[in-house]
């Protein structure tokens, strides 16, 4: 039809009007008819009509032809006058086709070549070409011509501000945009929580969200399936069945997008059956509708299913993309799933999706989560298009595995690059820094957050008290929690955590009751933390108190991890029979977790007898474990049975099992050493052993004896003091003291349990220096300080 016409037009030797070509133009189905139009408009003496030349514009933007727009208003810009309109177009055009220095140099010319004066529509576009990373500088500067041409208060202006700085994950500047404008229109209210949900800052989608409700503001559909994304991703149950009821109430809730929204939702929130039920009433499910119900399934561990209705899918004959693929692959709980993870790659692979960033960082999260970090690490560098995402995926992959230094190398050279990390970037790298508790590297990353403007989201705000209080710095963890605005139950956790790693049993309940009363409701961790807590002050009562309150007040059943904080509050405490007692009413099967806490307080309470019974079930349960026979040969030396405990080193060799080797670390001048037990491999080994001989010298004056109970019992008494007198926490202390400033504090990381040795060591050291040393091992911090340990000598 549209054919018809234009061959009409050419044959014609009748001149035709423009309101012809417009509808013309108009009808146009591909870029071949519009060129033959073109023609036609050209012959037809319409070249220089400017109501024509933008409509056609207009249409070679919509079929994608950049350069002939561009082509055009460069013919013609010098025989006609293009007004605003035009030049609108053509800002517009290029911004969504993604050529944000093409809209520039036109929105320049505008502005310099010409009379006219930009208008909203004008900063609007301008403003939206240039809100993706790597043009934060000209966002800035457009900022400042928008409030100088009196556009600010605008709606549709302030909507394009608001989407740039959330480009640029510039939340807090966003929100400074936001709040400028009186009047906010559904538009404004939907870019706000849709910019936050791109930051993942969920919490804050959903607040914003209230008070576009509780204000009166008109919302529409898309608002609802956006803040239904972020209730997802927090798996509020109750505001999502909040947010279905305005649905229904709005005759949203029938929507596609809206039910693929409450199908989504309902999935993350375990309940797939009502997600199953909802994907029924699409009338024709899209592409969007099935991988929200294959991910779905996949999400809820019911990879049957997914796997299934995949296969509907492709018998359809409907072309799946990368989010199908995302969705298949079970992200969620991998563990298992080896297998369906190389099929999907072995598919991708054969439909040249694996090069795509968002299936190869899926892939690269399940391998992560697997333990298969070769076959992560190849997907990672042989994709082509690094995401964020993707980057994301790998640096947290090696966090969630203990390769701290491979995460803080990744994350070093994504720096090198320039890319900017995200809140979900910093996070994990936080989280690796912990796990290192490198204090230099985590003022480093704190430092960074400043810049990135970071502060005021509540993971970022998370992490770094976590980072802090396992770094050693308990009293600046504090100081960031009380500062903290607004905080959720993980914040309070990781908070109580920080108290009982340091051994502040008493403020972590106090802690506690203070979350309790703020409204926000404890977890299984928070009782976890707070049992820990108690366990490492000795806190016994209390301790028992908050367990009865965990199942009878709160009703939570306790995991094996509760059970196990059980034992070793009691054990710890002395109280071994109540500890098997109690290990014997458990209403589960206890496992290692129980019987090594046990085992562990028989080694503080030199009761061998019992530490017989408990290893005996511990070696049926966990055979390879070197750790609870190495345990058991010490508690046979302390009770001078040496028979026994070579009989178990014995079994140790014969099994060729490993014993992990103790080492230190300790950081100086932002530069980590590790030392090993009898390490002469520092540069400064004479002058570390040199101060390690003036410290024992001056100790033995001031009635320090080695501890040497534990050592080889074959041995020489000479050669058992040499043996604990280089353990590796003493030569970390001793290059501490020669390599910092007099009066400076010492910190040290020590990856096992801190022997009784090194603890009096470490508690005259501070005394005869008059130095503060703090010492985390692998259960808790230690503060000696004037010959004391903050743990009063029970860890």
């Amino acid at each position: 039809m549209i054919g018809s016409a234009i061959a009409a037009a050419a044959a014609s030797t009748k001149q035709r009007d423009r309101n012809f070509f417009l509808n013309l133009l108009k009808s146009c189905t591909n870029l071949a008819q519009l060129n033959r139009t073109h023609a036609q408009i050209i012959l037809n003496g319409l070249r220089k009509d400017l109501i024509t030349i933008t409509k056609l514009t207009h249409k070679l933007f919509d079929f994608k032809a950049i350069s002939q727009a561009k082509l055009l208003f460069t013919s013609l810009s010098n025989q006609i006058a293009p007004d605003k309109f035009l030049y609108n177009v053509l800002i517009r055009g290029f911004s969504q086709k993604e050529s944000p220095l093409d809209s520039l140099s036109i929105f320049a010319h505008l502005r310099n070549k010409t009379a006219l004066k930009p208008d909203n529509f004008t900063y609007a576009f301008v403003v939206s070409a240039v809100s993706s990373p790597g043009f934060e500088k000209v966002g800035i500067l457009l900022h400042g011509n928008v409030i100088a041409s009196g556009f600010s208060s605008d709606p549709f202006v302030g909507s394009a501000l608001v989407d740039m700085y959330m480009g640029f994950s510039e939340i807090s500047s966003a929100y400074k945009v936001f709040e400028k404008i009186p009047e906010r229109d559904t538009v404004l209210w939907n870019t706000m929580v849709s910019g936050l949900v791109r930051n993942c800052c969920f919490y804050e989608a959903v607040s914003v969200f209230r008070d576009m409700v509780v204000g009166g503001s008109q919302f529409d559909s898309t608002t609802l399936a956006v803040v239904l994304t972020a209730t997802a991703e927090l798996q509020e149950l109750r505001t999502g069945m909040i947010i279905h009821g305005l649905a229904l109430k709005a005759n949203c809730h029938f929507h596609d997008h809206v039910l693929t929204g409450l199908v989504s939702f309902y999935s993350k929130c375990g309940d797939v059956v009502d997600a199953w039920l909802l994907f029924g009433l699409i009338r024709k499910p899209d592409l969007i509708s099935y991988n929200a119900m294959i991910s779905g399934f996949s999400c809820n561990n019911e990879t049957e299913s997914a796997v299934r209705l995949f296969k509907e899918l492709l018998v359809s004959g409907e072309k799946v993309n990368s989010s199908t693929i995302v969705g298949l692959i079970p992200v969620s709980s991998p563990f298992g799933l080896l297998d369906l993870a190389h099929t999907v790659l072995g598919f991708c692979v054969k439909c040249n999706m694996v090069s795509n960033s968002s299936v190869s960082t899926a892939l690269v999260t399940v391998y992560t989560r697997l333990n298969e970090m070769e076959s992560a690490r190849q997907l990672f560098d042989e994709s082509p298009d690094k995401s964020l995402a993707s980057w994301n995926a790998m640096i947290s992959g090696y966090a969630q595995n203990g390769l701290t230094e491979m995460a803080i190398s990744l994350f070093r050279k994504m720096q090198l690059l320039d890319i900017h990390p995200n809140p979900v970037t910093i996070t994990s790298i936080l989280s690796a820094i912990a796990q290192l508790g490198a204090p230099s590297l985590g003022k480093w990353v704190h430092d960074l957050i400043k810049k990135e403007n970071f502060e005021s989201n509540i993971y970022v705000s998370t992490a770094l008290i976590d980072m802090h209080a396992k770094c050693g710095s308990i009293a600046e963890a504090q100081r960031l929690f009380y500062a903290m605005p607004e905080k959720n139950d993980v914040t309070w956790n990781a908070m109580i955590s920080g108290y009982g790693l340091h051994g502040h049993g008493h403020e972590a309940l106090s802690l506690f009751h203070e979350m309790l009363d703020s409204g926000v409701s404890p977890t299984g961790v928070t009782f976890l933390s707070v049992l820990y807590a108690c366990s490492h002050a000795g806190l016994v009562e209390e301790g028992k108190k908050f367990f009865h309150s965990m199942t009878h007040d709160h009703g939570f059943k306790p995991s094996a991890e509760h059970y196990a904080c059980m034992v070793d509050l009691l054990g710890r405490a002395g109280k071994l029979e109540n500890a098997l007692e109690f290990i014997n009413k458990m209403p589960i099967q206890p496992g290692p977790g129980e019987w090594g806490a046990l085992l562990g307080a028989c080694m503080i309470h030199k009761d061998s007898n019992l530490a017989c019974f408990v290893s005996d079930k511990l070696f049926a349960l966990d055979p390879e474990n070197v750790g609870y026979r190495v345990l058991l040969s010490n508690i046979y030396s302390v009770d001078r049975n040496y028979p026994q405990a070579a009989s178990v080193r014995q079994v140790v060799k014969k099994r060729n099992l490993a014993k992990t080797p103790g080492c230190t670390l300790i950081e100086m001048n932002g530069h980590p050493y590790v030392f090993k037990s009898s390490d002469r491999s520092h540069p400064r080994v004479t002058a570390i052993y040199a101060m390690l001989e003036k410290l024992m010298g001056k100790m033995i004056e001031a009635g320090f004896q080695t501890e040497t109970i534990t050592a080889f019992h074959d041995v020489e008494d000479e050669e058992k003091e040499l043996m604990v007198k280089v353990h590796s926490e003493k030569l970390a202390i001793a290059f501490g003291l020669i390599a910092s400033e007099a009066g400076a504090e010492i910190r040290i990381i020590k990856n096992l349990r801190v022997c009784l040795d090194c603890h009096n060591f470490t508690k005259f050291v501070s005394k005869i220096t008059e130095r503060v040393i703090v010492v985390r091992d692998a259960n808790r911090f230690h503060h000696f300080k004037d010959g004391l340990c903050s743990c009063g000598d029970y860890w």
